[in-house]
C-alpha cells in the first residue's frame, strides 16, 4: 500500500488562484490522493475517468501523425464553466487539476509540473496494467493517403481547411452515436470507424468530469485538446449530436486551427442535415 499523497497536492489550490482541486491517480484509475473538498466517490469517479481518458488518448496517436515519437504530453478539457487537466506524473501515474475559467493557463500548468518533479521518488508502485501496452500506441492504422473509397464521404469544407492551415492533417464529422459523417480526403472509412470510436469514449469521459471543473447550472462541454509530442488531437462539440475531430502536427497554428474548424461547422451540420434527416 502506498502513503496517501492529498497533502502535497494543496500547493496547487493554495498558490494558484481560481484553481479548484487537483488528483493524483494510478495508471488504471486508482486514487493516490486528492486535495480537501472532493467527496471520496467523486474522487473515485474522477479517476477512473482521467485514467480512461489517457489510455483512450495514447491509443489514438497515430491520428496526430505516422511519427515514430508519439509520447503523449497532456489532455485539457474545457467547459463553459471551467478547466480540466491532466498530465503524467511519473511510472504509472497521473496528476489532475481543475480551475476556473479565467485561471492563468501557464501558472497553473507550472505548477501541476512542480508537483510532479516534488512527487518524484514517492510515486514508487508501477501500474497493475500497462498503459503503453494496452492502449496500443504503436498502432498500424493507414495514415493519410489512404483511399477513402466513396467520394460521398469526403467533406469538401474540412478538405478546404487542411489544404489552407500549415500543419494541418485530418478532420472527422461524427454522430453522437459514435458513426463517422465524413471525414477529409484520404481517410480511410476503417480508420474514420476507429478514430470515431475512440473520440466518443474521449467525450464521455470527459463529460464525467465536469463536477470536477466547477458546479454551475447548465455547464456545458466545449472541447477536449490532446497535446503529443509530434502533434495535437481536437475534439470539439458540433451542434446537437455531433462532434468534430481534427489533428494537427505540433508546429500548426492552433489558434488559426481551431478558429477555421469552429467557423466551418455550421455549414458541416447543416449539410448533413440536409443529407438525411432522419439519421441520428
Amino acid at each position: 500500500m502506498t502513503a496517501d499523497l492529498s497533502w502535497m497536492l494543496q500547493d496547487i489550490v493554495h498558490n494558484v488562484p481560481r484553481a479548484r482541486h487537483a488528483v493524483l491517480l494510478s495508471a488504471d484509475g486508482l486514487p493516490r490522493g486528492a486535495t480537501e473538498g472532493l467527496a471520496e466517490k467523486d474522487v473515485r469517479t474522477i479517476s477512473a475517468a482521467m485514467a480512461g481518458m489517457q489510455s483512450l488518448s495514447r491509443a489514438t496517436a497515430h491520428f496526430a501523425g505516422p511519427e515514430e515519437d508519439r509520447q503523449w504530453n497532456q489532455t485539457i478539457i474545457e467547459f463553459s464553466h471551467g478547466w480540466s487537466f491532466l498530465i503524467g506524473a511519473g511510472q504509472g501515474a497521473y496528476l489532475a487539476a481543475a480551475a476556473a475559467p479565467d485561471v492563468d493557463m501557464q501558472q497553473i500548468s507550472f505548477r501541476m509540473h512542480r508537483l510532479v518533479a516534488r512527487l518524484g521518488n514517492n510515486l514508487t508502485s508501477p501500474p497493475r496494467v500497462n498503459a503503453e501496452d494496452a492502449a496500443g500506441t504503436r498502432s498500424t492504422a493507414r495514415p493519410r493517403g489512404a483511399s477513402a473509397g466513396d467520394s460521398g464521404f469526403t467533406l469538401a469544407e474540412l478538405d478546404r481547411v487542411m489544404a489552407e492551415v500549415r500543419g494541418a492533417r485530418h478532420a472527422i464529422l461524427l454522430g453522437a452515436d459514435g458513426l463517422p459523417r465524413g471525414a477529409t480526403t484520404g481517410m480511410s472509412r476503417d480508420l474514420a470507424d476507429t478514430i470515431s470510436a475512440a473520440m466518443t469514449g474521449i467525450h464521455a469521459y470527459s463529460r464525467v468530469t465536469s463536477q470536477f471543473a466547477g458546479v454551475m447550472d447548465g455547464a456545458e462541454w466545449r472541447q477536449t485538446v490532446i497535446e503529443y509530442q509530434h502533434g495535437w488531437i481536437f475534439l470539439m462539440a458540433a451542434g446537437p449530436g455531433a462532434f468534430l475531430a481534427a489533428a494537427a502536427e505540433h508546429d500548426c497554428d492552433i489558434e488559426e486551427f481551431t478558429t477555421r474548424l469552429h467557423d466551418v461547422v455550421p455549414r458541416l451540420t447543416a449539410s448533413k442535415r440536409g443529407e438525411g434527416a432522419g439519421h441520428v
